[in-house]
């Protein structure tokens, strides 16, 4: 049996949809307004969803990004990832270790890890990880983190030594993503950012410019 290759993460904004923020919209009219954005990666968070509500909603926001052309990963849930045909998981601190993980998910799927340095990146690429969500970077009331805020000069060290594409977590917004990409990483999460925004869609769209330019400014000083 030929197991298809896992896809690349793309480079860029790394949204998440989020069941905490904005309860008036539910989690699938939160996703279409993230791919209409252009979302490319989109990271489904659900702390606070009943299980068959969960499942359902898994099914059709993986649907939506499917037909959009995006990835969606399951945050902690491998179950639903498999259930719901999802592009991966992304595991934390304090959930199903990432061995685990990628011993139920197999080859064809992607794995991301929380880490807080380059250490805890090279035991992700040991487990079986695809990339690492590092952080925080900055403060966050989205999520009660028990980790010091990293910083954007001790990050920027991570990104250059970890075997792994490294995603910046944490506080992150369209005030700081230029500079989160300007250190070389390979994405920025960003949560209330986004989902709080009277325009989510443009929001994304502003986002990912403002990755864009930090971007580029990277390869300069490194070109």
């Amino acid at each position: 049996m030929n197991v298809p290759p896992r896809p690349p993460l793309p480079h860029g904004p790394y949204l998440l949809c989020d069941d905490s923020l904005r309860p008036e919209l539910s989690l699938v009219e939160k996703a279409e307004r993230l791919l209409a954005g252009g979302a490319r990666v989109l990271q489904l968070r659900m702390k606070h969803t009943p299980p068959r509500e969960a499942l359902a909603a898994a099914r059709a926001v993986v649907a939506r990004c499917r037909q959009a052309g995006a990835l969606c990963l399951l945050n902690d849930r491998v179950d639903l990832a498999l259930l719901a045909d999802a592009h991966g998981v992304h595991v934390g601190d304090e959930d199903l270790p990432p061995e685990a993980a990628r011993e139920l998910l197999g080859p064809g799927r992607l794995v991301g890890v929380t880490a807080r340095g380059t250490q805890g990146a090279r035991a992700a690429l040991a487990a079986g990880a695809d990339y690492v969500g590092v952080g925080p970077l900055f403060g966050t009331t989205t999520k009660q983190v028990q980790a010091p805020v990293l910083g954007l000069e001790a990050f920027k060290r991570v990104v250059a030594e970890s075997p792994l594409p490294v995603v910046g977590i944490g506080g992150v917004g369209l005030a700081n993503i230029a500079r989160v990409a300007a250190t070389g990483a390979h994405g920025a999460a960003v949560v209330s950012d986004a989902l709080l925004a009277q325009d989510i869609a443009e929001r994304v769209r502003l986002l990912a410019e403002a990755f864009d330019r930090g971007a580029r400014g990277a390869s300069l000083e490194t070109g």
